[in-house]
């Protein structure tokens, strides 16, 4: 298996909040230098819907992942999220297959 990628489905009328929810929860995580990290991510929003948003992250495997979903700080920065969305997030939780990349 080439890694793990979860994709979550999200929509807010506060995206800066979110942006800012996420670069202070990347420093703090790249700060500590502890336990399983993404090893990349990316937020997108949706050119046809909008409020309509998706964070990619993706892992080196499913476990890290896993293991990564049962921090604390982990915890703590999903409420924070949930608080800023408008209505429920969905989760999409994929095995990568395959990784193409185009130069």
């Amino acid at each position: 298996m080439a890694g793990f990628v979860q994709i979550i489905e999200y929509r807010t009328s506060k995206p800066d909040e979110v942006a800012a929810l996420l670069a202070d929860y990347q420093a703090k995580r790249e700060a500590e230098a502890e336990g399983p990290t993404p090893s990349r991510g990316m937020s997108c929003a949706d050119r046809d819907e909008p409020g309509r948003y998706f964070s990619i992250i993706e892992f080196d495997s499913y476990e890290e992942a896993m293991e990564n979903s049962q921090r604390a700080d982990t915890t703590e920065f999903a409420e924070q999220m949930m608080a800023l969305c408008d209505g429920p997030s969905k989760f999409y939780n994929l095995d990568q297959m395959a990784l193409m990349e185009y130069r």
